[in-house]
């Protein structure tokens, strides 16, 4: 609400230079001051307003600060986590790479090993027909055939150990097909065992992923929203200032106006009489106590009742206001003599008129959240020679 302050510092002067002289009538400058009383109390009553409205903003802020503060350190837990768990995951991979090229090693080697018993007990098989084919020599044969009986011994070893040598080739290469075989299949399960782990840790990090998002993504909507509430805060701040300048310059605009109403024509203060016997004008708990609100004066007290509740002249007058004023909404202003007056406001309607003579515990409105109100109550006053004072020092049963 972008208000210049030197305005209403102005209209509170011009107010003040265009107050009637001692000759006029008190009535008329009762009804300026009740005027401007209206004004300030409504104005009071905006800065009430935001000021609990930058409160309320000050302690969303300070929620939002706090779950930003908590999102941060749980989005660098989930962080460390996830960091962990992609070690995991390439150390896992690592292993996984390894295990793969022993796997493709043994196989080769399998392969060839396989070829290898194939060509032995093929070679073997061929030394078997061949022996079969061709009768055994006799003893006889190799005796005649030998030089010596040393070379009679090494041809029958000669014999049996090619045989030998035939049956062992191919033994040690079946024995090392088996090993190899043995050897492939565990690191087949292995790699199996390895790439389950790293599926489970992958879907870990998949998840500790998905977390990591949703919170940064929470992190970044409640610093926008605390951005938001900042900017609202700050013009809050700039319109409490600037209605506070307002409701300074409407309060001595009010001062200057309850001075001429307390004095006399030729400007000597009038001096009160005894003040009347006052009765609550309604039944209920005060809600707000009069004096200083908000770095201004709260020039009556509030009374919780519910709307409709009948409101009771204190004491017996006559009606100076009676209808519409500003931030009181339908006021029932009543002067009692002697200076004294009483103000009642917020109403839902006026139940009296203007110039009405009132008897004491007469019902003169209807209560009400008129005006400038936050719910439903009476607002009353007392006043002396225009000077608002506590109504409590006045109240009596």
């Amino acid at each position: 609400m972008a208000r210049c302050l030197v305005l209403p510092l102005v209209l509170a002067a011009g107010l003040i230079l265009l107050l009637p002289a001692g000759g006029a009538l008190a009535g008329d400058i009762a009804g300026q001051k009740a005027s401007v009383d209206a004004k300030l109390a409504a104005v009071q009553a905006k800065i009430a307003q935001d000021k609990k409205q930058a409160s309320v903003l000050d302690a969303q802020i300070g929620s939002l600060s706090s779950s930003i503060h908590a999102l941060e350190s749980r989005v660098g837990d989930v962080s460390g986590r996830l960091a962990v768990l992609r070690r995991d995951v390439a150390l896992h991979q690592r292993r996984l790479d390894k295990l793969d090229a022993l796997f493709r090693l043994q196989t080769v080697r399998y392969a060839n090993l396989r070829r290898e018993y194939a060509l032995a007990v093929q070679r073997l098989d061929q030394r078997l027909v061949a022996i079969y084919k061709q009768p055994d020599p006799t003893t006889i044969d190799v005796l005649l055939a030998a030089k010596s009986f040393d070379d009679v011994l090494d041809q029958l070893d000669y014999l049996g150990a090619i045989a030998a040598q035939d049956k062992h080739v191919a033994a040690s290469v079946a024995t090392a097909k088996r090993q190899v075989a043995a050897a492939r299949a565990h690191t087949r399960a292995a790699r199996a065992r390895v790439r389950v782990e790293q599926q489970v840790i992958l879907g870990r990090a998949q998840q500790e992923e998905i977390l990591r998002a949703q919170l940064v993504s929470s992190q970044s909507e409640l610093s926008g929203a605390r951005s938001k509430k900042s900017k609202a805060l700050a013009s809050t701040r700039q319109m409490i200032d600037e209605e506070v300048g307002e409701s300074q310059a409407l309060a001595a605009a009010s001062a200057a106006l309850a001075a001429k109403l307390a004095g006399t024509s030729d400007g000597s203060p009038a001096v009160p009489g005894d003040a009347p016997h006052f009765i609550w004008p309604v039944s209920g708990p005060i809600t707000s106590p009069f004096g200083m609100r908000w770095g201004t004066l709260h020039p009556g007290i509030d009374i919780g009742v519910p709307s409709g509740t009948p409101v009771h002249a204190a004491a017996a007058g006559k009606v100076v206001w009676c209808g519409w004023m500003s931030g009181y909404g339908n006021l029932v202003m009543i002067d009692h003599g002697g200076g004294y007056a009483t103000a009642y406001g917020h109403n839902t309607r006026v139940a009296v008129s203007c110039g009405q003579e009132v008897e004491q515990g007469q019902v003169i409105a209807y209560s009400g959240c008129t005006g400038f109100c936050t719910g439903p109550h009476v607002h009353f006053e007392v006043r002396v020679n225009g000077t608002p004072v506590d109504p409590l020092g006045y109240l009596g049963g």
